[in-house]
C-alpha cells in the first residue's frame, strides 16, 4: 500500500506536534520487558472490566495490545504508542501505532487499545504487510458499550475486534480508523 503525499504530510505534522510537546516519549516503553509488563497489565485490567473482551480473547488467534497511546493536537494532531502481538499467551513481536489528523482539535489525551485477531487471515495480514492501516484489509469492529451488549462468542463473524480502554484527557472521543500499525524492533 502506498502512502499518499497528503497522509504522509498529516503523519509528519502529527509527529512534529507530539515531539514539540514532548509527549511521544511518554508513549514509548523503556524496554521490551517494560512493554511486555504494561501490555499484560492492560489486558488484565480490560478483562476485569469487560467480560465480552475476556470471552473474545478465548476465541482469538492473537491480540495486539497497545497499553498507552498518547494523542495531542492543535489543528494538526497525532497519536503514538507501542505495543505487543501476543499469540498463544506469548509475546511474538512488537508494533507501533501512529495516527495523524487535522481539523478542529485542541488538547491531549491518553488511552490504550487491544485488537483481537480472530482468524489466520487477520494474523497473516498483519505479519505480511509493511504496515496495516486500520480500515484497509481485515475488517475491524470497534466494540463500545452498545456493541458489547449485542456481541457474544456465537455472533463473532468479523476478522478483528478492537476495545479502547483507559481514556483520559481533554480531547473528546477516540477513533482508531486510519491508524497505521507497523512492526518495530525491540
Amino acid at each position: 500500500m502506498a502512502i499518499t503525499r497528503r497522509s504522509f504530510t498529516a503523519v509528519a505534522a502529527a509527529i512534529a506536534v507530539l515531539l514539540s510537546l514532548g509527549i511521544a516519549q511518554n508513549a514509548e516503553a523503556a524496554t521490551a520487558e517494560d512493554l511486555n509488563k504494561e501490555a499484560e497489565h492492560a489486558l488484565e485490567k480490560l478483562y476485569r472490566t469487560n467480560a465480552v473482551a475476556k470471552d473474545i480473547s478465548e476465541q482469538a488467534k492473537a491480540v495486539l495490545v497497545f497499553p498507552n497511546i498518547v494523542k495531542a493536537g492543535l489543528v494538526f494532531g497525532g497519536a503514538y504508542g507501542e505495543g505487543v502481538l501476543k499469540e498463544g499467551g506469548k509475546v511474538n513481536n512488537y508494533y507501533n501505532s501512529v495516527t495523524g489528523s487535522w481539523g478542529l482539535q485542541a488538547g491531549a489525551q491518553s488511552y490504550g487499545y487491544a485488537v483481537f485477531l480472530m482468524n489466520d487471515k487477520a494474523v497473516d495480514y498483519l505479519k505480511e504487510t509493511h504496515g496495516w492501516e486500520i480500515g484497509v484489509g481485515p475488517t475491524v469492529v470497534v466494540v463500545d458499550e452498545g456493541a458489547a451488549k449485542n456481541l457474544s462468542t456465537s455472533t463473532l463473524k468479523e476478522d478483528a475486534y478492537a476495545f479502547i480502554f483507559d481514556q483520559e484527557g481533554l480531547m473528546a472521543g477516540v477513533s482508531i480508523e486510519g491508524t497505521k500499525i507497523s512492526q518495530i524492533d525491540r
